[in-house]
């Protein structure tokens, strides 16, 4: 089973940057301020390291640790008795409220905020912006997740599906798409769209240090921390990334050291009320 899930997992992420890239070269909603090639090289050799890391010192000590957990009982999910559909439906909103307080906490600590303004440090946002992540940051956020799991005590298939959809739909609103108006603003009220976490990568800290939200959007509003609406015209005209060393963007070294940089060190401390 754990095969089965692994793959799983690697076919939907696989996939679903093939769609959104290919969907985003016929329906783009911003214009690219960097050359689209040397942005999938740099991606695709941040993705191979992250990934590398990730399967052989993160997902197999995490796994065991899943496993060992639901065996011995543990977790509020375990003594609400929770089980089958109703343990995987809990446990997946549990599971996003914890990551709209870690994605936030990146944002408000400035140790965690030191390797995550590497992925904020993209001057466009593109569906491969979601391969944009410092291994550092990888791994610290894998003994937060540690945590939660013997908190919660999901199951390994629901914990899994959940890593699954968080893939997918990092993937979706990291994507250079946008919808309509009338479709987006309904929407964004349940669930994170394409602009909705566009918004979140603004230069603009009114927008760009808010909507933290990873699959539902009622945590931003039930904490006070959605950025104020904004229109199709609005954000194709705002500018993405960090302020400062934006020629550096696509300098994977210059990516591997950036929490040793001060350089927008400052954004990452602001109180969002």
């Amino acid at each position: 089973m754990n095969i089965d899930l692994d793959t799983g997992r690697l076919i939907v992420f696989v996939g679903g940057l093939f769609i959104f890239a290919i969907m985003e070269r016929f329906m783009a909603s911003r214009s690219a301020t960097n050359s689209l090639g040397k942005r999938i090289a740099l991606h695709s050799l941040i993705a191979a390291v992250n990934t590398t890391l990730v399967r052989i010192l993160i997902y197999v000590p995490l796994l065991a640790w899943i496993v060992y957990v639901e065996q011995m009982g543990w977790g509020a999910a375990r003594w609400l008795g929770l089980n089958g559909a109703a343990e995987f439906v809990v446990s997946i909103v549990v599971l996003d409220a914890f990551d709209y307080f870690w994605h936030r906490a990146n944002h408000r600590i400035p140790f965690l905020w030191r390797f995550h303004k590497a992925h904020h440090s993209d001057n466009d946002l593109d569906v491969f912006t979601a391969l944009r992540f410092h291994p550092g940051e990888l791994f610290i956020s894998s003994g937060v997740k540690a945590v939660w799991i013997v908190l919660w005590g999901p199951s390994a298939i629901a914990w899994f599906l959940f890593e699954m959809m968080v893939s997918l739909c990092a993937q979706m609103h990291h994507a250079n798409l946008d919808l309509p108006d009338r479709i987006e603003k309904p929407l964004a009220k349940l669930w994170v769209t394409p602009r909705f976490h566009a918004a979140h990568h603004l230069v603009d800290r009114q927008y760009g240090d808010r909507n933290f939200s990873t699959l539902l959007s009622c945590w931003d509003t039930l904490f006070s921390s959605q950025a104020p609406w904004i229109t199709h015209e609005g954000i194709t005209q705002k500018v993405m990334g960090l302020p400062d060393a934006r020629e550096q963007t696509l300098s994977p070294l210059q990516l591997l050291l950036e929490p040793l940089k001060t350089r927008n060190l400052s954004l990452g401390d602001r109180n969002t009320s």
